[in-house]
């Protein structure tokens, strides 16, 4: 102690602490300001696609063999053009036969920008891409290279003039807005039969007009034309009437199911769309995997019956694993405004996935739960329910006895609380694996010649 005093009776010594010490609560501050202003302006987080392979990259997020072998064509966000370049063996040289590759340039871009996206076009171009779907108009003003150009989705194409002005303005294909009915696909079709029409049947569905939101941009300075949306419309909200009575409290108001049109693809292709689109944002690869091979089983039912239509791709697919939707992330599903405007679109409850209904709770003892129901569960599945206020709620099941689950931390939970299963343990298991193969016939021919054979 006296060793203490007499060093902090040192001037230099007091004055270097009291200096440490200032610092100190500085950089705090200042740290604690920065979270605080990064709170609600913070980039959506995206997949690294710099590091990434080509088949990586084409899953959507993280990497996925199976979207290369099971769909069609192959919709890439606009990253590093290296990295095509590095992985394809050769301009214009598909990666599987039958296969293409569209990179999406599908944001509204600012005039210091447009040097930067020629440049890169030119190497997409270079590296065998075969088409672009863009959104900004002002790239026709570019000197392009001649690869095909695809009109975005956020271009809001809704009308037969609207796609017939894009296909005389030199796009190849039109992707049509989500919200379109089957009278109105087909009426598009009929004033413009020679133009490929490309429509949405399945994932995420925005509560506005494709490209026409703007309150993300207004609310959080983050637009969606940018791809930056803050997903505003997902957030909860209480509505009060013009008294200031509240008649909903904390509901996801503006939430809306994700879309789903499996069952009715046959009806699509007769009224006219040739390209069918799955969204994919951010899916993992089991994701991509399960929803690409179940409509890929659904469009072949169809070929089978309507000869007149023929698949794009090349060979046959035998799956090692049986695809389900509802093993998938999804917040519930609908076929939106397909035949009619209808109430039952929305995801009031959570935005979130609740997966598949696996059955409700009977009882609850000490340390378990037991579940009336018919589907199975498996150590280390998720699951989740909505508890007495409308508010998700969920738990791990550490292990399972017949129709009794442990969870790892008991939840708080009724009897006759409905159990979704929102992660599927031995599905993943079973994704994680190779789960497909593509064979595809070849005919050799053997003829002799002066060296032989």
């Amino acid at each position: 102690q006296g060793w203490l005093r007499r060093m902090w009776g040192n001037y230099v010594v007091r004055n270097i602490v009291l200096a440490v010490s200032l610092l100190v609560i500085v950089l705090f501050a200042a740290n604690l300001l920065l979270n605080l202003f990064t709170r609600h302006n913070k980039h959506v987080e995206v997949p690294d696609f710099m590091n990434m392979t080509l088949d990586e990259a084409l899953a959507a997020s993280r990497g996925d063999k199976l979207r290369i072998e099971v769909n069609d064509s192959l919709y890439v966000p606009a990253f590093d053009p290296g990295v095509i370049l590095e992985q394809r063996p050769a301009a214009g040289t598909e990666v599987k036969p039958g296969r293409r590759i569209y990179v999406t340039v599908n944001t509204i871009l600012k005039d210091e920008e447009l040097k930067d996206t020629e440049k890169m076009i030119w190497d997409l171009y270079r590296a065998g891409v075969d088409a672009l779907i863009v959104q900004d108009m002002g790239l026709l003003e570019l000197n392009l290279p001649p690869i095909p150009l695809h009109a975005s989705t956020q271009m809001d194409n809704r009308t037969p003039q609207k796609v017939r002005f894009l296909a005389e303005a030199g796009f190849r294909q039109v992707v049509l807005a989500r919200e379109l009915s089957l009278v109105e696909i087909g009426n598009i079709h009929h004033a413009c039969p020679d133009v490929p029409l490309e429509v949405f049947v399945h994932g995420a569905l925005c509560v506005s007009y494709s490209g026409q939101c703007y309150v993300s941009q207004a609310c959080f300075g983050r637009s969606a034309n940018r791809g930056e949306c803050a997903q505003f419309c997902r957030l909860a909200f209480d509505m009060v009437d013009a008294d200031g009575k509240s008649i909903v409290r904390n509901k996801h108001l503006l939430s809306l199911k994700d879309l789903n049109q499996s069952e009715e693809l046959e009806q699509l292709l007769d009224a006219g769309a040739s390209s069918l689109k799955i969204e994919g944002r951010l899916k993992d690869v089991s994701y991509v995997k399960n929803v690409t091979a179940y409509y890929r089983q659904k469009l072949d039912s169809v070929f089978k019956r309507r000869k007149e239509y023929i698949r794009a791709s090349s060979g046959k697919v035998k799956l090692e694993f049986k695809p389900q939707l509802d093993k998938s992330f999804s917040r519930g599903f609908t076929n939106y405004f397909l035949f009619d405007r209808n109430k039952d679109i929305f995801s009031f409850d959570t935005p979130k996935s609740l997966g598949e209904e696996m059955g409700t709770v009977k009882e609850i003892r000490g340390n378990y739960l037991t579940v009336a129901g018919i589907k199975s569960f498996n150590n280390g599945d998720g699951v989740c329910f909505l508890d007495e206020t409308g508010k998700l709620q969920g738990f791990r099941i550490n292990r399972v006895e017949n129709n009794k689950l442990f969870p790892q931390e008991m939840p708080r939970i009724k009897p006759r609380t409905i159990l979704y299963r929102n992660f599927d343990q031995e599905f993943e298991r079973l994704m994680s694996r190779k789960s497909a193969e593509r064979k595809i016939a070849v005919i050799l021919k053997l003829a002799e010649n002066n060296r032989g054979f």
